[in-house]
């Protein structure tokens, strides 16, 4: 079966079923401040890794990176969608719709990989400043390792985005989609569509990517941070015991940081966790809430990118000193 279905009224989005004004300025609004604030953090945080070099702005480059995955998200696609609100019709021949569906699978897919590698370095971090574990090192106590484990992420969903170079085509003005994914986009953008040889391939896809590619980071996302306040549960009996003073001193900084990443999994979760429900409500079910739950599935995956931004500002005292000053001018 093919992803196209010229005859389904189910739904008609895009270019093809604008939107009403209010979603369309609400949408447009969020893309410019996931933009502009992504690309707030990157400018900071660059600068200061940049200008003062040391093991310390580990945790920086791993922040620096997700908000490079946001921004490219924000650029590459949210903002395609704004335009096509717009009213601009524009299709694409098949090869450019190829190339910018690897390209949405391929950035979406490294945004989730990266909030993932965040609470997974807190975790190390802690597990490094554990009076249990002494003055372990570990993976990711270099730059080049951490760059190397980064590059790693880009390159093995790269190679995740080759399918969407292989299984899609241009539509045009009267092309349905019959089967999305979350990793992609949740209607035909630009006219370009999944198309897939049979149902069972493009379900056999479907339920493969939402498996390995979605549920299990969020799992991981989970029991990382969920042993991380556990470990900082412990470290703050022991401080309160008189315990190993010297290596307390950190338990407060790095609650802090708890906190900030634990808000961003939160949200990464809700808006993810609803793309997800959303969108395979309409590959599986397509009962009389599927556009509906589209619309918000199309919301809520620009969601995080636009507070993840003011989520990082609240524990990176630079980020919070450049918001500060931006607003008193």
């Amino acid at each position: 079966m093919s992803s196209l279905d010229t005859n389904s009224k189910l739904l008609r989005m895009g270019l093809r079923n604008p939107m009403t004004l209010m979603y369309s300025a609400i949408y447009i609004i969020l893309g410019t401040l996931g933009i502009v604030g992504n690309a707030m953090v990157i400018g900071v945080i660059g600068r200061s890794l940049m200008m003062e070099r040391g093991a310390g702005h580990n945790s920086d480059i791993i922040i620096m990176n997700l908000a490079v995955s946001n921004l490219m998200v924000s650029v590459t696609r949210n903002s395609l969608l704004a335009i096509s609100d717009l009213g601009f019709k524009l299709y694409p021949s098949k090869g450019w719709c190829q190339f910018l569906m690897g390209i949405w699978v391929w950035l979406r897919s490294v945004n989730v990989w990266s909030t993932l590698f965040l609470s997974a370095f807190h975790l190390h971090t802690l597990k490094r400043v554990s009076p249990s574990m002494g003055n372990f090192q570990g993976w990711w106590s270099t730059h080049k390792s951490l760059l190397l484990s980064l590059g790693i992420i880009w390159i093995l969903n790269l190679i995740y985005s080759i399918p969407a170079y292989i299984f899609s085509t241009n539509g045009n003005e009267n092309t349905t989609e019959t089967l999305m994914l979350v990793s992609s986009t949740t209607r035909p953008l630009l006219g370009c569509v999944w198309d897939f040889p049979t149902i069972h391939t493009g379900l056999a896809f479907a339920t493969t990517s939402m498996v390995i590619h979605e549920i299990f980071p969020i799992i991981l996302m989970v029991v990382t941070n969920t042993t991380s306040l556990h470990t900082l549960y412990t470290h703050s009996r022991l401080q309160r015991s008189g315990q190993d003073a010297p290596v307390m001193k950190r338990v407060p900084a790095e609650r802090r940081a708890a906190k900030v990443i634990l808000a961003l999994v939160i949200v990464f979760i809700i808006s993810w966790g609803c793309s997800i429900l959303s969108v395979n409500y309409f590959n599986y079910n397509r009962g009389s809430s599927a556009e509906f739950l589209l619309v918000i599935a199309r919301f809520t995956t620009v969601i995080f990118i636009v507070l993840s931004p003011a989520i990082l500002a609240v524990g990176h005292r630079r980020l919070r000193s450049c918001i500060k000053s931006t607003l008193t001018e």
